[in-house]
C-alpha cells in the first residue's frame, strides 16, 4: 500500500527559495554570466494585467499561442487533454512534485496517450534562471530528463550565492557538460532574455502569481496530488471555449 503524502499548499512561498514571498522577491544574481552583468533582479508576481489573467482560465487556444521560447512537450501531440505547469527550478513544492507526482501522472496519463505535458519557466530567483538556461542548453530530447535530474537533487545544489553556481557547474558536468560548453551557456544573453519573457508572459498574460501553477485544457487547476489531476482532467477532457478577447 502506497503509503500517504502530504499534501503541501500550492505557493511560490517555499523553503528552496528562501521563503520568498509570491508577490515579489529581490534576489543576487552572482549565478550565470549575464545575471551578473544584472547584479541584482527584481522578479514581481502582482500586477496580472493581461486577458482573462485574473480568472486565471485563459483557455487553450490563448494558452498555447507562440511564445518567446518554443514549448518543449512530451506526451502524444494529438492528445486530448493539455497539461501546461509554470514552475521554478529552486521551488520546493516543484521539486516535490515532479519526484513524489509526476511519475504517477506520466505513468496514468501521459504514457496513455490521454495527455500532453508541457513545462513552462518561471523562475523566482537568478539560480533558477541559470539551471534553466542549462536544461534548455542541453537540447530538446534531454530538457525533461535535465529537469527531473536537478529537482531531485535540488537539496543539493539549490543554495545561495558562488556556491550555488559551483554546484550547479558539478551538475552540468555530469551531464556531459565541458566547463567551456557550461560557460557559454550560462552567458547566452538571447536565451536568459527569453526565460525572463516566458515568466512575464505567464504572470502578465495568464495570470501566474505562484508555483506550481497547472493548466488542464486552458483552465486553472487547484492542487498538486494525483487525485487533483483525476479530478482535473475528468472534468476537463472539453474544449474550454475562449473568450471573444482572447
Amino acid at each position: 500500500m502506497a503509503k500517504p503524502k502530504k499534501k503541501p499548499t500550492e505557493a511560490s512561498t517555499d523553503e528552496a527559495s528562501g521563503g520568498k514571498s509570491k508577490t515579489g522577491l529581490y534576489i543576487a544574481g552572482a549565478v550565470a554570466a549575464v545575471v551578473a552583468i544584472a547584479g541584482f533582479i527584481y522578479f514581481g508576481a502582482d500586477g496580472a494585467t493581461g486577458p482573462r489573467a485574473a480568472d486565471g482560465n485563459p483557455g487553450t487556444a490563448a494558452l498555447m499561442e507562440t511564445g518567446p521560447l518554443k514549448d518543449i512537450m512530451i506526451g502524444k501531440t494529438d492528445a486530448p487533454i493539455t497539461i501546461v505547469e509554470y514552475a521554478s527550478m529552486t521551488c520546493g513544492h516543484c521539486a516535490r512534485f515532479h519526484t513524489d507526482v509526476f511519475p504517477e501522472l506520466k505513468e496514468k496519463y501521459i504514457d496513455t496517450g490521454k495527455v500532453q505535458f508541457v513545462l513552462r519557466e518561471f523562475p523566482l530567483d537568478g539560480l533558477a534562471v541559470a539551471a534553466f538556461m542549462l536544461a534548455r542548453c542541453a537540447g530538446d530530447d534531454r530538457y525533461y530528463p535535465m529537469v527531473g535530474g536537478m529537482f531531485e537533487t535540488q537539496k543539493t545544489w539549490a543554495v545561495p550565492g558562488e556556491d550555488g553556481k559551483q554546484k550547479l557547474s558539478l551538475i552540468a558536468k555530469q551531464a556531459g557538460f565541458s566547463q567551456e560548453s557550461f560557460d557559454k551557456c550560462m552567458a547566452d544573453q538571447e536565451l536568459f532574455d527569453k526565460i525572463v519573457e516566458v515568466r512575464q508572459r505567464g504572470r502578465d498574460k495568464y495570470g501566474v502569481d505562484s508555483t506550481p501553477s497547472f493548466f488542464v485544457n486552458g483552465k486553472r487547476m487547484k492542487g498538486v496530488e494525483l487525485e487533483d489531476f483525476d479530478a482535473a482532467i475528468e472534468g476537463g477532457s472539453a474544449e474550454t471555449s475562449p473568450s471573444p478577447n482572447d
